[in-house]
């Protein structure tokens, strides 16, 4: 009897939500490594940004010598799933939203620590303002239908560029983009079921 190789994902783990991701995948079946550091890096068949602090994501991904690796293999086709600060990793462009506490809302983002840049969409960081900063909806998910959404001072997709696909769209805001081998979400999935990871592994890993 011949057995079925396991999906192999990567999730970045240096800070934020990644345990939860990990879950969701171990119950889906995927074989699960951990990404620390770069002894752990290999050929994945798919990788997960996880929600967190994306500053100081930059800077633990950079310090441990994560970054370049890890956005050499996004640029070399494999799969992505990146949830809220995973969305401003991915993103050209990120921008300071009312939540943020600047003076002035989209005023463009300084950090020593560059973003991957392999989206071309530009990202309101902090986007939905305190009052706001966490709450949960139910949205429209392209070849999904109707997915529960909990969002935590989240970001969202403010311009999308050239061959971005609008996946779901919450009071006007894009929260859910695809672009070629990269799903970015401004929302947490992992809090939610497995839909969108189990939607990824068959619309996206698997193609």
């Amino acid at each position: 009897m011949t057995q079925t190789k396991k999906t192999v994902v990567g999730v970045v783990a240096v800070q934020g939500a990644f345990a939860e991701h990990s879950h969701v995948m171990h119950e889906l079946g995927c074989e699960v490594v951990e990404i620390r550091q770069p002894s752990h890096l290999q050929e994945f068949d798919a990788l997960i940004l996880p929600g967190g602090e994306s500053t100081a994501q930059r800077k633990l991904l950079h310090d441990l010598g994560l970054f370049e690796p890890l956005r050499q293999q996004i640029e070399g086709g494999t799969p992505v799933l990146a949830t809220c600060a995973g969305m401003i990793l991915l993103a050209q462009e990120v921008r300071e939203g009312q939540g943020s506490g600047v003076p002035a809302r989209h005023a463009q983002f300084v950090s020593e620590y560059p973003t991957f840049a392999t989206m071309p969409v530009t990202v309101e960081r902090n986007a939905y303002g305190r009052q706001l900063g966490s709450f949960k909806t139910v949205t429209d998910f392209a070849g999904l239908g109707k997915v529960e959404a909990t969002f935590i001072r989240a970001p969202y997709a403010a311009q999308v560029g050239e061959g971005v696909k609008v996946l779901a769209n919450v009071e006007g805001k894009d929260v859910a983009v695809r672009y070629r081998n990269m799903v970015a979400l401004a929302f947490h999935p992992e809090l939610d079921g497995d839909v969108i990871h189990r939607w990824f592994l068959d619309e996206v890993v698997a193609h």
